[in-house]
């Protein structure tokens, strides 16, 4: 468990805003902005991400229809589109989709929490508490 995993995993989870999400997102490079990307990338296809949560998504992503993340995650396989959306790069479409890969993330693993884990779990990320700050 990294400071990454343990972010990620607030935003996702409503434990730190998202204006806190974005700083600390700016905060890093080009090169590890596309890491970051790459990393939500694969925790949402392990929280078993499916075409159906883009819509509610993009709603809590706060991002219209037609950016090109939004417009992306409703057009085709999610695992291709997903993959699209974390090689964006100019730096706006950058803040959209981790916006929008956290809300994935959020909705997919809501699902897996109410389907696997209701009774209780071991799960380090799904024990966490209200972030500082």
């Amino acid at each position: 468990m990294t400071e990454r995993d343990i972010i990620l995993n607030e935003l996702a989870q409503g434990l730190r805003p998202m204006s806190q999400g974005i700083e600390w997102f700016d905060t890093h490079g080009p090169q590890e902005q596309a890491a970051i990307l790459l990393f939500l990338r694969h925790h949402c296809v392990q929280a078993r991400a499916v075409t159906e949560d883009g819509p509610e998504s993009i709603r809590r992503a706060g991002l219209r229809p037609t950016h090109t993340p939004a417009i992306l995650i409703t057009r085709g396989p999610i695992d291709q589109q997903l993959g699209k959306i974390a090689g964006l790069t100019p730096v706006d479409e950058r803040r959209k989709a981790f916006r929008l890969l956290v809300a994935i993330l959020a909705v997919a693993d809501e699902r897996r929490r109410e389907r696997f884990c209701s009774g209780g779990c071991g799960h380090w990320w799904h024990n966490l508490p209200i972030a500082d700050g």
